[in-house]
């Protein structure tokens, strides 16, 4: 009787939690348990947060500042531990050297040194290049709109080596670094997402709560801009824009030029779903009783109605971010993005193109599979989050 009672009592319990929880907490819950969306969830964080602290976790400049000019199209460097000449408790890698042969029609010749006196020893918290936290460099078309905010200094980095370079990814034909310039890409790209994702967001926000909300003819303005935006093709909008940039543009310019044009062409479809729950909110007894009490229209849209489905906006700037990520990646891959200096994986995936890339530089396919792994992530969260925040779903069964 005393253990019927205590699991009656927790059973009580569990009902009392489901029936008081939020609808967060009720969303949370069903995310837990689906599995593949909280895998997700924990490789995107891990992206997310290697791209941000890139600086530290990459030893070297991700830009021309620094190259290895002596390793150019190096082949990836991996830390080993042992070798002929014994095992030792640092890791290591082997001094190249390379040089011009007549024997391979004056190509570059890599020689290994794999003797005591070859081996390069990885360090850790080791000095390197300087770089910023916290620094807002804004170079755009027109002095007035230039300003820098310097933020804080660092030199310290989370791996190197006590003489020469180690590139753990290989190095591009410049002597670029894989390693840095792909986890500098991930920040970049996932910043153009951020700042197209707030973007439209703020637009949905502000035309689909209006329209939603008030109806009639200005509904039907409003709805005609939404067509006409939505009707207008990304492709041929993107070349005439590319046409439009001048050369002479900042690589700050054309990233934040490239970011605000993406977003003012993904608004429409969430401004639509705010829209259609306002339309069908707008006549229910709590907005009619904070009408009553002298709500204005904006009191009533901003802490009556977005609330009610807060989570729902949320799934779906999830589920948007992956699409920004990729109109990123494809524009800067066709030459309509971003470009160098600037390190994006749309800027990345260009080098990939050339059939001499695929029969002897293979490592260039390495950001290739972080895209993927990033775009896949974001995917799953966002299903999950979907699947959990649909009341009628199986996912939380």
């Amino acid at each position: 009787m005393t253990e019927q009672a205590t699991t009656a009592s927790v059973d009580q319990k569990t009902k009392e939690a489901y029936f008081t929880a939020s609808q967060g907490q009720l969303i949370w819950q069903r995310f837990k348990k689906n599995r593949s969306a909280l895998i997700g969830a924990w490789v995107l964080i891990f992206l997310i947060l290697s791209g941000i602290f890139a600086p530290f976790l990459t030893p070297y400049d991700a830009t021309v500042a620094g190259r290895d000019k002596d390793y150019m199209n190096g082949a990836p460097q991996i830390p080993q531990f042992c070798d002929d000449n014994g095992c030792s408790w640092r890791p290591f890698i082997y001094t190249t050297t390379r040089e011009r042969s007549m024997a391979t029609n004056f190509r570059w010749v890599s020689t290994v040194d794999d003797s005591l006196d070859g081996r390069r020893y990885v360090q850790f918290f080791v000095e390197g290049a300087e770089y910023r936290y916290f620094r807002i460099k804004a170079n755009l078309p027109g002095e007035a709109l230039d300003f820098e905010i310097p933020g804080l200094k660092f030199n310290t980095h989370l791996f190197g080596v006590d003489k020469g370079m180690i590139h753990i990814f290989g190095t591009d034909d410049l002597g670029k670094d894989i390693f840095s310039r792909t986890l500098t890409a991930i920040n970049t790209s996932l910043a153009v997402g951020t700042i197209g994702v707030f973007i439209a967001f703020v637009l949905a926000l502000v035309i689909g709560g209006v329209a939603g909300y008030y109806g009639g003819w200005i509904d039907s303005i409003l709805q005609m801009l939404t067509d006409t935006v939505r009707t207008i093709p990304s492709i041929p909008l993107f070349m005439a824009l590319a046409a439009f940039i001048p050369d002479t543009w900042s690589a700050e310019a054309r990233f934040f030029f490239i970011s605000m044009v993406l977003g003012l062409i993904n608004w429409p479809t969430l401004a639509r779903r705010i829209r259609t729950h306002l339309l069908t909110e707008r006549n229910q007894e709590y907005v009619l009783a904070a009408q009553l009490c002298g709500a204005s229209p904006g009191h009533v849209i901003r802490r009556h109605l977005l609330p009610s489905f807060t989570s729902y906006i949320i799934v779906d700037l999830v589920i948007s971010f992956p699409y920004m990520v990729l109109s990123e990646t494809a524009l800067s891959f066709i030459g309509l993005g971003l470009k160098d200096p600037v390190n994006s994986l749309g800027v990345m995936l260009q080098n990939v193109t050339s059939a001499d890339v695929l029969l002897n530089y293979q490592w260039y396919f390495i950001p290739v599979i972080f895209f993927i792994i990033l775009v896949l992530a974001f995917v799953f969260v966002g299903d999950g989050l979907r699947d959990a925040a649909d009341p009628y779903s199986d996912a939380g069964k």
